[in-house]
């Protein structure tokens, strides 16, 4: 959980446009929320000591880089975005089959919304939500070497991820 008085924490996020591969208003719509949620409540702290023993708040942007996750990171002084701190990568191996089997799930979740008993929809939902936590889990656990987050912020970091990863 951020504190507004907490430098670890990420001040700004965006997702590099030329990462996205597809683009319509659910997948825009599901973007600003994770991001506006991001932004409104996370922790987030690189471990490797970063130039001038910078330790934030952070200006952050996700891309795709060769079928890996970069998360470049700047001060919260770097508006434009000029002078990188550091990059944090990740490989996305892990992480395929749980995001190929939640875009599964939300593909009946959203079938489900039309046609199917309240019941079967929360069973769904269930499912998609569950499979939403391992992959944070994953993301947590893959990247506890380099950054130190809390749940949440892995949730919504999960979220912009498979914004992505959305073919």
């Amino acid at each position: 959980m951020s504190e507004s008085g907490s430098s670890y924490r990420i001040c700004h996020i965006e997702l590099d446009e030329k990462s996205i591969i597809r683009r319509n208003a659910d997948i825009d719509h599901e973007r600003r929320v994770a991001i506006f949620d991001l932004l409104e409540e996370n922790s987030y702290q690189p471990m490797e000591a970063l130039p001038d023993n910078y330790v934030g708040p952070y200006r952050i942007v996700l891309r795709m880089e060769d079928n890996r996750l970069a998360m470049d990171i700047y001060s919260d002084e770097d508006h434009q975005l000029t002078r990188k701190l550091t990059i944090i990568a990740m490989p996305l191996t892990l992480l395929r089959r749980t995001i190929k089997e939640y875009f599964h799930i939300c593909d009946s979740y959203f079938a489900a919304i039309k046609s199917s008993s309240p019941r079967q929809i929360e069973t769904i939902d269930m499912a998609r939500r569950s499979l939403h936590d391992e992959g944070s889990e994953i993301l947590q656990e893959r990247l506890g070497e380099k950054v130190k987050m809390d749940f949440s912020t892995a949730r919504r970091l999960f979220t912009l991820i498979c914004v992505l990863q959305i073919r």
